[in-house]
């Protein structure tokens, strides 16, 4: 059963998944769904988890603010660390059992508090009881629907490229997610609080020296704009004053230009209310010469 259990998980996940922009709430995680009349949580208070309906664990999880400083080693796989400091914990020997029958997993990264990034199906392909830690592996979901599941080189740099690239989605979901929530769910120039319309917009793009996934330099947009923003439409000063271009200033068009652009000029940015999170004024200097010279 727990097969099967599993294979209805993944397919759970991925409708989820599309329904929240794959940043998932605890609450539906923990909710879950249901087998045969039986609740399927898959997440808990404990890290490695387990279902009472369940025989084996059906998933890990890192949370944004816990204990266990879990990282990606050099060859891009997770080190997952164990559940406590015995070896033969439960939580422990079941992962163990997971990895000598290479049965999938799920695993979700908490990107903020209550919020979690899925990654399905993992594979605990290593256990070192010297450094307590598991090694977990991303697969395709291809591998579980064709049954092959061979340990070839093909496999191994397969599973290192695609456990590779949870590092670049948390990257993006994680500054995402911390940004808008340090704007409060809105955005900073026209106070647009539906969340499927807003972005966390670089001040410095992540492709340059000092663009990191930080939220003092982010600044929560609706996607008008952000791109507006990209485009340098519009430039924010050191001092969070919204300055829009001279010529679109003096074009005349329909409302959107009027009061989507237009009458935004001097206008002040909404801010988090704390003060650390604020966007970085040397950051914002830099980004506004860019304007300046556009």
């Amino acid at each position: 059963m727990d097969n099967q259990i599993r294979i209805a998980a993944f397919a759970w996940l991925g409708k989820q998944s599309l329904l929240y922009d794959d940043v998932l709430p605890w609450n539906v995680l923990q909710r879950g769904f249901t087998f045969q009349d039986h609740a399927v949580p898959l997440i808990g208070a404990r890290g490695i988890w387990k279902p009472a309906i369940m025989q084996l664990p059906i998933s890990i999880t890192t949370s944004p603010d816990g204990p266990y400083d879990d990282s990606f080693n050099e060859e891009n796989f997770l080190k997952y660390k164990y559940s406590g400091t015995d070896p033969y914990h439960s939580d422990n020997v079941g992962l163990r059992e997971i990895m000598k029958n290479n049965i999938p997993l799920i695993y979700f990264h908490g990107v903020i508090k209550g919020k979690y990034l899925a990654s399905w199906p993992v594979y605990i392909i290593g256990d070192s009881i010297v450094d307590l830690t598991f090694t977990v592996a991303v697969d395709s979901s291809q591998v579980i629907s064709s049954g092959t599941m061979n340990e070839d080189q093909e496999s191994y740099y397969r599973r290192s490229y695609l456990t590779s690239q949870i590092k670049i989605r948390l990257h993006q979901k994680g500054f995402r997610e911390r940004v808008l929530h340090a704007y409060r769910n809105q955005c900073s120039l026209c106070r647009l609080k539906h969340q499927e319309l807003l972005d966390a917009a670089h001040i410095i793009p992540d492709s340059e020296e000092g663009g990191l996934p930080i939220v003092q330099n982010g600044i929560s947009l609706c996607k008008i704009h952000h791109a507006a923003f990209d485009k340098n439409i519009i430039g924010i000063t050191p001092d969070y004053k919204i300055k829009v271009r001279e010529d679109i200033l003096i074009e005349t068009d329909g409302p959107m230009l009027k009061y989507g652009l237009q009458s935004l000029e001097d206008q002040k940015l909404v801010l988090p209310r704390n003060h650390t999170l604020r966007p970085d004024p040397e950051r914002l200097d830099f980004r506004y010469q860019q304007f300046k010279t556009a």
